[in-house]
This record gives structure tokens, sequence and C-alpha cells, in this order.
């Protein structure tokens, strides 16, 4: 499929630009054609700017570039979306993301995710993720109930940043026993919503 620049009179489409790994809206920009090749030979996003009146390659100025990762046509031809890498904040107001989502932190698991994932495809000595990966499925599980019961301990007293250290401990290393059992987030995200 190709973009169909001619269906718009000022042969412009939308492009929405989605982060890579979290999958969050980042901004929305338009291209016409010589937009469009350029991003495609470039791999780095390039907009038709409607106020400049001429080609914008995002971050020219700031340095925060959008590193293109896949390009997707909408099945009318007239809308483009980009998963992009995002070099820095999008937005010129220093956010991540030009619609102010308040949720983005939560967007950070899938990132952990994919860290962790390659922690265990490409183990460095230096790692204590590859460390874990490496001593097998049955020191991972042992680390999982060595932070669960952590996490008991803490919620038992009133030292919140203690909690909050342990839980983070708890969640981190169950990342790393689903990627050693080949599951993701999602998949457990998925049996939550069947049983809703």
């Amino acid at each position: 499929m190709k973009p169909d620049f001619t269906k718009s009179p000022d042969g412009l489409i939308p492009v929405i630009i989605q982060d890579n790994i979290t999958n969050v809206v980042l901004m929305l920009g338009y291209m016409n054609q010589e937009a469009f090749d350029k991003t495609q030979q470039e791999k780095r996003v390039t907009f038709f700017s409607r106020s400049k009146n001429r080609l914008w390659t995002k971050g020219e100025e700031s340095g925060n570039f959008l590193n293109v990762s896949s390009l997707l046509i909408d099945c009318d031809n007239d809308t483009i979306l980009i998963k992009a890498t995002p070099v820095g904040p999008t937005c010129h107001t220093g956010a991540d993301t030009c619609f102010n989502e308040k949720n983005i932190s939560l967007n950070f698991l899938t990132e952990l995710e994919t860290i962790i994932r390659d922690r265990k495809n490409n183990p460095t000595d230096k790692s204590y993720t590859a460390s874990l990966f490496a001593k097998g499925i049955n020191k991972i599980a042992q680390k999982v109930g060595e932070e669960a019961v952590e996490v008991v301990i803490e919620a038992k007293d009133n030292n919140d940043e203690l909690f909050k250290g342990e839980a983070a401990d708890l969640l981190f290393h169950y990342l790393i026993l689903l990627q050693a059992k080949n599951f993701t987030l999602n998949d457990i995200i998925q049996v939550l919503k069947d049983r809703h």
C-alpha cells in the first residue's frame, strides 16, 4: 500500500506517531509525498510544516529526533501510523507526548520488559538480570518468593518508602520470571481480562 496524497486538496495526510516500545501516542503531524519519501530514506520522521510551509525533520533544532521503527498505512491509504523511538522528549513543552498523557509511567513496564528480554537474549557479565537467567528457573522463582515475603513484612510496618522499594523489587523479579517462562505481562493481563 502507498499513501494517497491526492485525497486532500493540499496534498497532506495526517501522520500519527506512536512510541515503538510503550505504544503511547506521541504526536500528530502532516506529510506530503516529499516528507514521506525523506522519512523512508533517512529513517527519521520528517513532516511538512503547515506554519513554516516547508519540510521539517522533527528534532532538527532540538536534537529530539523520532527514529522510525515501522510505518503503517491505514485501509483508506490516507493516514499514516509511524512507530518510532524518540530521542528525548517529543513535545515542544518538554513533555514525552503532546497529549499530556497522565499514566505514561505505567507504559514503562513495557519498556522494562524489553530490557529484561534483551538481558536474557544478550547476556553480559555485568548484568544482574543476566546472572539470574544464567542460574536458571529455580533461582529466579526462589528470588520472587523471597521478594514476596519481604513485601509482606514491610506491609505490616509503617515505612512507606521501604514498602514501595520491596514492592518494586517483587515486580521486577516477577517480570524476570515471566520472561524465563516465555510469557509477557500482557499474557497475564489477558488471563485477568478473561476472568473478569
